[in-house]
């Protein structure tokens, strides 16, 4: 079995390693732990596998595919365009906050990396995490589907070890959750790859009303 370097880049660029501060943020699972609808590991499964289909598939992964592609036809325009497309799309302040900044600490990251594009992003307010990704990831020559898959999964242990620490959950149910978003994740993908721009969006309201109670919440371990 040969082992390549595109694979190596892209589990360092997925790794909770990677010094941007994914940790942080819950992306309002802490508000559903506090009203009440996330109180076990059904319901944490639950609420992942919802978001992954209805929002991170149709929205985040489509986006961060045509992201892709952008960067590696040199269109800055496009990457413009699209990163500023996804900050619209997200519901809620903290949402938009915690895009921001996962993006500019992965450009500073990129840009500790040589990579030189990375640089004027860092300062930029249209600064996604996904216009990041998909420059290390075509600058790595990562396959569009390998990238897209790392990303989902990236995303998913994040949301786990949030609800690990939350609900609160034992490692073992968190690894049972994490498996489970992991068999999810290739179809997703699939379906990311071939969505058309006018089907790109997001459907998770329970998401954005917990997002925006979460602002007000007095006492918190999250920044989302």
């Amino acid at each position: 079995m040969i082992i390549d370097v595109p694979l190596m880049r892209l589990l360092q660029i997925v790794s909770p390693a990677l010094p941007i501060g994914a940790f942080a943020y819950s992306q309002g699972l802490e508000q559903t732990v506090a009203e009440g609808w996330v109180t076990g590991e059904a319901e944490a499964r639950g609420w992942l596998l919802g978001l992954l289909e209805s929002s991170f598939a149709t929205l985040d992964l489509p986006v961060l595919a045509r992201l892709m592609n952008a960067w590696r036809d040199g269109d800055a325009l496009a990457v413009t365009r699209w990163s500023r497309w996804l900050l619209a799309c997200r519901p809620t302040r903290e949402l938009r906050a915690e895009d921001r900044q996962l993006g500019a600490a992965l450009a500073r990251v990129l840009g500790s990396l040589e990579i030189a594009e990375a640089g004027a992003w860092t300062r930029r307010a249209d600064v996604t995490h996904a216009a990041m990704f998909a420059l290390a990831a075509v600058r790595f020559d990562v396959p569009a589907g390998a990238a897209l898959a790392g990303h989902a999964f990236a995303w998913a242990e994040a949301i786990t070890a949030a609800a690990v620490r939350l609900v609160p959950l034992g490692q073992s149910a968190g690894q049972r959750i994490l498996a489970a978003a992991g068999a999810a994740i290739p179809a997703v993908v699939a379906r990311a790859l071939v969505l058309p721009d006018e089907e790109l969006g997001a459907a998770a309201p329970g998401q954005a009303i917990a997002s925006a109670a979460h602002e007000g919440l007095y006492s918190r371990l999250f920044r989302s």
